[in-house]
């Protein structure tokens, strides 16, 4: 595979163009790098902190097995979860209210430009598009509802709310083999393609019949070499990102 700007594409134009070539009936798109630049997560983890959404409590024992996790001692599943269970006892409403905030200056303006085309592009095509991430649900279903993917079609991690109130009993995890594991669970056609950025994104990649990495990491990258699948490189990646 011919190293290039912009992966396996000598243009940005030449990737839209090969994926609505594609005509799929069915596409799926990791969220935090694959559609947008950074981990959206990750950002809306310490954010929330700062802006006094979690007790005081909640926030010194959720720091320290953060800093477990980053140790290597945590794994990412249960990470995952435990960022979205810090949320017990907290109204849905304002949960929401806080995310609305954090996703219009701080995830928005970093969608890269061709995955938006893409989506758009798809969508006219009348293809059933998913968004799969291991983010909670309420910045992806905030995020993505811009580009024209309806909550219905997110899957990502959740908390059960009763009576409006966030409770600590997690759903599904749509981390890793949870991702594949998710996509298997509501689809009824088969994965056409799939869109993914890291090595938590492979077997949701393996599942479909054109796996695309897009912005991949380095490990992934190299998986996408050794197999000869097709990968992009997004022509716009703002590294310098205030978090406001």
């Amino acid at each position: 595979m011919t190293a290039r700007a912009y992966g396996s594409f000598d243009t940005p134009e030449a990737f839209i163009d090969a994926m609505v070539a594609l005509r799929p009936a069915v596409a799926a798109f990791d969220c935090d790098g694959t559609l947008w630049f950074g981990d959206a997560g990750a950002k809306f983890f310490y954010w929330e902190i700062e802006q006094g959404l979690i007790p005081t409590g909640v926030t010194q024992a959720i720091m320290q097995r953060y800093d477990e996790y980053l140790a290597g001692r945590v794994s990412e599943d249960e990470m995952c979860g435990e960022m979205v269970q810090i949320h017990r006892g907290i109204q849905e409403k304002k949960i929401r209210e806080y995310v609305s905030r954090f996703v219009r200056s701080n995830v928005m303006p970093h969608v890269f430009p061709e995955m938006k085309t893409v989506l758009d592009q798809l969508r006219r095509k009348e293809c059933d598009i998913w968004a799969v991430s291991s983010t909670n649900n309420w910045v992806i279903e905030e995020a993505v509802k811009d580009l024209g993917i309806a909550a219905n079609r997110v899957l990502a991690v959740r908390v059960a709310i009763e009576n409006g109130v966030a409770t600590d009993r997690l759903g599904e995890i749509t981390s890793g083999r949870g991702k594949a594991r998710a996509l298997r669970n509501v689809l009824k056609k088969p994965l056409d393609v799939s869109f993914g950025n890291s090595i938590f994104d492979l077997e949701m990649l393996q599942l479909a019949k054109h796996p695309i990495p897009v912005n991949p990491n380095n490990d992934l990258r190299q998986i996408a070499e050794d197999r000869g699948w097709r990968y992009y490189q997004p022509a716009v990646a703002k590294l310098s990102v205030p978090i406001v």
